[in-house]
């Protein structure tokens, strides 16, 4: 079960002016399961997006790097799941244009208006007859309101769906924003095994789209880690319908930072459910550092304690083994830091305790103190680095029993 985490329910998910999803059961993989989601975009719609940086990126990731390279109007989006189209070569890439190709025809649009987007298993061809054979369902399907069935059509080793909505009122016009996410393992940046679909009615700029996309994957979906590993399909697309009547041009425009605020919320609000429905997770986990050069080196020493197997086992045991902590710190790749002037802090149930000062344990620290807080569900880890004033946040889950039973079952 997720730690801390339901998904909203549907009326909780306002509808996007210029934004309709269909969903269908196309047999990608299994049958019996929503696996299709088609999403329609209205004329006028802007699209901008941030992808893997894994070398090994899957077809669909690089027709939606060509479509969007060629700057015109992104009329479609399609998502499948139960197989990733990633490792399947030349044969992969016309699979991905097939279905574009299959959209295009159904919707009246060209093949680069439509992204492709996939997730699943790795290194098996996409069954596309099926995928293009059950379109048409998502296209009768096609409604304002199903981002909550959408939430449910993209998951994958998930346990609940991922969704999230804000309305914020700019010059007196209500503006929404809601999207999707899903992702529970294979989980680190740049970015995560997730995709993400966030849409608002607001109309902005392209060249501000594409800034606003790449600060709001830096606040949220690249602050995440569950074990470690970067996918081959990540994505994260954010859509400005332009529908609500007003128009952002610049970020110095009035009203704009209210906007980007209210973006972000909901990109932080869908990371870290991926986090807190992370493979196995029993524990979600704040890594906060503090007192560092800059915010990279703040960011680096939070991953490597996100990141090593034996502070998230420790963490699933509740056992107060936190030398782990000070080993990551220390391997973070900082050469010139001093760790007397390195403090440790463990959050959580309200109350927050020293760890480590003075290159070593704090006086005032007991064991047993250690052990409450982390049989909590949600802790803190807060490090100051004691050679700055730049802060960063990581957020990660622990390592329990469940996490080696998923992934060893994962293709059965």
């Amino acid at each position: 079960m997720p730690v801390n985490y339901a998904t909203p329910a549907p009326d909780a998910l306002f509808p996007v002016a210029g934004v309709r999803l269909g969903i269908a059961e196309a047999g990608i993989r299994k049958a019996d399961r929503r696996d299709l989601t088609l999403i329609a975009l209205d004329p006028g719609c802007r699209v901008a997006g941030v992808f893997t940086e894994n070398r090994f990126c899957a077809a669909p990731v690089q027709l939606c790097r060509r479509h969007l390279d060629l700057g015109g109007e992104i009329r479609a989006l399609v998502i499948n799941t139960g197989i990733a189209n990633a490792g399947t070569g030349e044969l992969g890439v016309q699979a991905a244009w097939q279905t574009c190709s299959g959209v295009g025809r159904l919707l009246g649009i060209e093949e680069r208006q439509v992204l492709p987007f996939s997730t699943g298993v790795i290194l098996e061809p996409l069954p596309v007859d099926r995928l293009v054979a059950g379109l048409p369902r998502c296209v009768d399907d096609l409604r304002a309101e199903h981002w909550h069935a959408a939430a449910h059509a993209i998951m994958t080793t998930d346990t609940v769906a991922k969704a999230a909505s804000r309305r914020i009122e700019v010059d007196g016009r209500t503006i929404t924003i809601t999207g999707i996410s899903k992702g529970a393992g294979m989980i680190k940046p740049n970015m995560a095994t997730m995709l993400g679909f966030m849409a608002t009615d607001a109309g902005i700029a392209a060249p501000l789209l594409q800034q606003l996309v790449r600060e709001a994957a830096d606040e949220s979906f690249n602050c995440i880690t569950v074990d470690g590993d970067t996918s081959t399909n990540d994505s994260f697309v954010l859509i400005a319908t332009g529908q609500a009547g007003i128009e952002f041009a610049a970020a110095d425009a009035p009203g704009y930072d209210r906007l980007r605020e209210a973006v972000i919320a909901v990109a932080v609000e869908l990371a870290q459910a991926i986090v807190r429905d992370g493979e196995g997770a029993t524990k979600f986990m704040s890594i906060v550092i503090e007192g560092g050069k800059d915010r990279e080196e703040c960011k680096r020493v939070g991953y490597a304690i996100g990141h090593s197997p034996l502070v998230k086992t420790a963490f699933f045991a509740s056992d107060p083994n936190l030398g782990r902590i000070l080993a990551a710190i220390g391997y973070a790749g900082i050469r010139d830091l001093d760790v007397n002037g390195v403090r440790v802090w463990l959050a959580g149930g309200g109350e927050e305790i020293l760890v480590a000062e003075q290159g070593g344990r704090a006086a005032s620290y007991r064991e047993e103190d250690g052990a409450r807080v982390m049989r909590q569900a949600e802790i803190t880890v807060r490090v100051d680095l004691g050679r700055g004033t730049a802060r960063g946040c990581v957020y990660t889950c622990d390592f329990s029993y469940d996490y080696v039973k998923i992934n060893a079952d994962y293709r059965s």
